[in-house]
């Protein structure tokens, strides 16, 4: 590995030190370094705190001057919640800037680095350039799009179920997968599930680590369904959570909404269900950037239907429990082909115990996934 890959190597994992804290702002680190020595490190730790390149600058003195700086991301130049990291790299008199990828935010978008070369600092770009844009790979999605990353969760036994026929579902898998999910749940800024899942299962779905982060809790119940003793309901006041509906009894609405719970009208779709993409997009109003999506079968075929997937993790436990009708991760009518099939890219394969999890990005769909 070159000099140039190695710092940048621990730029990201600086970066990734940032994970679930500053949302919707990218995971950004920064190296300094001068005559082949680090003189100083810093990462965005959170959202609303200085960025990488100030947290790192902020430690040197005049030793700054002449330096080398590596970031993963294209310094800002805008005002926003802290200055402009062009002015405190131009202030300490760097004279190398080395950057794994651009911003595609259209406040920054080449001007930062434009900036930096109009005061004579020399700036080179694309180090290790695919890690640094997979590390954000939510950030660059939420802003190239405007819609919020999602990233489909389940777990499922080897012969493909989510549960027994008589709806038994825990556990599916291990302890070590479990704690994977919390890690996820933590990472993402919203958790979605559906009223299906709310009935059978009367989740928390919160997050379980120590200093975790709980995620927005998004539950899809078209008719208001959710009762009112559910754990959902009863710790609203602790957990944020929005309730996505499109019709219900006005007088249980202004309950829940008493409760703690955001209700969120959205309007129906053709065929008379949740108008899903709809309500992407008034969560990316909110600014939610990304959602662990924990639903049921009906769930996830609705969300991979309308393309708004971006990401598997699909869990799988060697255990068999069979069952014509044990519930599946995705139902709907399915695709007709196997040539069809939705197929994932840059697949990954890690082991949790004695479980193993799939994931991979959501290709292109060749055909209509029918619900």
């Amino acid at each position: 590995m070159q000099e140039k890959e190695k710092y940048m190597q621990r730029v990201l994992e600086l970066a990734a030190q940032g994970m679930g804290k500053t949302s919707p702002n990218p995971m950004v680190g920064c190296v300094v370094v001068k005559n082949g020595k680090v003189i100083s490190e810093g990462f965005h730790e959170q959202y609303g705190g200085f960025h990488a390149e100030r947290n790192a600058l902020l430690k040197c003195g005049t030793e700054a001057e002449g330096a080398d700086l590596y970031v993963n991301l294209e310094p800002c130049c805008h005002q926003g919640k802290t200055p402009p990291c062009t002015d405190i790299i131009i202030e300490k008199k760097i004279k190398r800037v080395f950057v794994g990828c651009l911003d595609s935010n259209p406040l920054v978008a080449g001007k930062g680095i434009k900036i930096l070369e109009e005061h004579g600092i020399e700036v080179e770009t694309g180090i290790l350039e695919k890690e640094c844009r997979a590390l954000n790979e939510v950030f660059f999605h939420y802003i190239e799009t405007g819609m919020p990353f999602v990233a489909m969760k389940y777990a499922m036994t080897l012969d493909g179920k989510i549960a027994c026929e008589t709806g038994d579902s825990k556990w599916v898998t291990g302890e070590c997968a479990r704690n994977k999910v919390q890690q996820l749940r933590n990472q993402y800024r919203g958790i979605m599930a559906g009223i299906g899942t709310v009935l059978a299962d009367n989740p928390m779905l919160n997050c379980r680590i120590p200093q975790g982060r709980n995620p927005i809790r998004i539950i899809c119940d078209s008719q208001v369904r959710i009762p009112e003793n559910s754990q959902i309901v009863t710790t609203a006041p602790e957990q944020e959570t929005i309730l996505a509906y499109c019709q219900g009894d006005s007088e249980k609405i202004e309950r829940l909404k008493q409760q703690g719970l955001h209700m969120l009208p959205v309007s129906k779709n053709k065929q008379g269900q949740l108008n899903l993409k709809e309500l992407m997009q008034k969560l990316a109003e909110q600014k939610i950037d990304s959602i662990l999506l924990e639903g049921g079968g009906t769930l996830n075929a609705s969300m991979l239907s309308e393309e708004l997937v971006q990401r598997v993790y699909a869990f799988i436990a060697p255990k068999l429990v069979a069952g014509a009708t044990a519930k599946s991760p995705i139902e709907g009518n399915g695709i007709e082909k196997m040539q069809d099939a939705i197929k994932l890219q840059n697949v990954e394969t890690m082991t949790y115990g004695e479980d193993i999890c799939i994931t991979g990005r959501v290709g292109e769909k060749t055909c209509s996934l029918e619900l």
